[in-house]
């Protein structure tokens, strides 16, 4: 793209009237610039009564939850707290294909608790449309615009403007990402779903709601990646050849994208809004740069960023608050998959700060106490086991275990009586075994060290003897 069709790209992309820290909507209701991702897949956390008061004590006034909690929505009731309430995946087909069924959802999580509770964002699904959905879900797909105009018709019947009707997407929509100028939707989701969705979007002058991981593109290539572009850190800039757009950090990479694939289906002026961002503290011996102190620098420059005056917008879209929810309140150990997956939180469960943020952005880096360096910012090489956790309930171990061992494949079969690792004969022994072996058999289809909580990774080679465990080398 040459200069004078960058030049109209970017007058297309000229921002709505915007006042930081808020978002003027077309109603008139102002939405928080950074807000807060409430999960609860934990089996420690903090009461829902807590849980508020200490988002109110981070001075945080805009919070996502994945589902409409009965008594986290009637504990928002006059906290003077935006919210937003997520329809579950599994609920989207019933809702648009049942008008009753739809009817009753509205009433029961939106009209029980508005206008008490400020809902202002109803999410229908949560990255229904990513790639590696399943079969099932993606049944879904064609059900979900109409699902979204079923409730934004329930809400007007009910004279209620200024609740947006949007769903949170992650990168994965899109083919191609780099450079922005080129990036385009995935072709199976293009020309069908993506048009639908755009379409809604526009005419109710509502988001697009994106999922937007720095991490994740730099930590896939830590080697060749520049970790301080992915923190907001980076001294030098790159030049998107298309547009001639100069970018300093990776996050406006990735949402210019978004905006540059929307405007080649004709959509150049829908709003983005961040739904899910962040970066983990912690993770498996696999994952590099998950980390402390690259989680601080992070969600302190973003908060920065977003809250900026006057804003800053993208280089595609100067000029524009992006709203943000940042990902997320606490760790969730309830979380299935590789171990960053259970780390992105700011508060540890006991509600204590994981490391020091100031979410209105005015602090200085100067103002903050010193953070451990960081540390495995580059991939780890070298063997690697799965291994039973110490303390490890005996009786879940045992699921585990037998589940390990099911897979086939012989898993387990050097644990039979008489074979080379059947002694000693322990559990934790005999878990520890199967836990490595199946890593190492299934590791490439998906499967973690994890084993619900119950497994670790290890650099030490727990074999002995004749007995030789399978590793995973990176």
């Amino acid at each position: 793209m040459g200069s004078a069709a960058a030049a109209a790209f970017r007058f297309l992309l000229l921002p709505l009237v915007i006042i930081s820290p808020y978002v003027s909507m077309i109603t008139g209701t102002d939405i928080p610039a950074i807000g807060i991702n409430y999960g609860q897949l934990g089996d420690d956390l903090p009461s829902p009564y807590r849980s508020i008061e200490l988002i109110k004590s981070m001075q945080v006034t805009s919070v996502k939850l994945y589902d409409p909690n009965p008594e986290i929505m009637r504990l928002l009731a006059g906290s003077k707290i935006y919210v937003t309430v997520m329809v579950p995946n599994q609920e989207i087909i019933n809702i648009d294909t049942n008008h009753s069924l739809a009817v009753k959802w509205v009433q029961d999580n939106v009209l029980a608790y508005y206008p008490a509770t400020m809902i202002r964002f109803i999410m229908v699904g949560n990255e229904i449309l990513s790639h590696h959905r399943s079969a099932e879900d993606m049944q879904i797909w064609n059900h979900l615009v109409p699902a979204m105009y079923k409730i934004k018709n329930i809400l007007k019947a009910n004279n209620i403007q200024n609740i947006k009707v949007g769903t949170p997407l992650a990168m994965d929509v899109l083919q191609t990402t780099s450079p922005p100028s080129n990036a385009t939707f995935r072709s199976d989701i293009a020309l069908t779903v993506m048009p639908q969705l755009l379409k809604f979007l526009n005419g109710t002058k509502s988001y697009f709601f994106i999922d937007a991981y720095p991490y994740f593109p730099w930590s896939a290539n830590p080697t060749n990646a520049s970790l301080d572009y992915a923190l907001f850190k980076s001294q030098t800039n790159y030049t998107d050849p298309g547009s001639g757009l100069v970018y300093t950090n990776l996050l406006d990479e990735m949402l210019d994208s978004v905006l540059f694939a929307m405007t080649k289906l004709g959509y150049p002026d829908i709003r983005l809004f961040i739904s899910e961002t962040g970066w983990p503290h912690e993770g498996d011996l696999d994952e590099p740069g998950a980390n402390i102190y690259n989680a601080a620098i992070y969600n302190r420059n973003l908060v920065r960023k977003i809250t900026a005056k006057p804003p800053i917008g993208t280089p595609a879209r100067p000029g524009v608050v992006i709203p943000t929810f940042i990902f997320s309140l606490y760790d969730e150990n309830q979380k299935d998959g590789p171990g960053t997956e259970r780390h992105w939180g700011l508060l540890h469960s006991d509600g204590s700060p994981i490391f020091d943020i100031d979410m209105t952005g005015s602090r200085a880096d100067s103002e903050y106490e010193a953070l451990p360096e960081g540390h495995n910012n580059q991939a780890y090489k070298g063997k690697i086991w799965c291994v039973a956790a110490r303390g490890a309930d005996m009786t879940r171990l045992g699921r585990e275990l037998r589940y390990a061992c099911n897979q086939g494949n012989r898993t387990c079969e050097a644990l039979d009586p008489g074979k080379e690792c059947y002694e000693p004969v322990s559990l934790i022994w005999h878990a520890s075994y199967a836990f490595s072996s199946y890593w190492k058999q299934f590791k490439s289809q998906g499967a973690t060290c994890y084993f619900h909580g119950l497994a670790v990774q290890t650099t030490r080679d727990p074999g002995h003897g004749s007995c030789q465990f399978p590793s995973v080398t990176l």
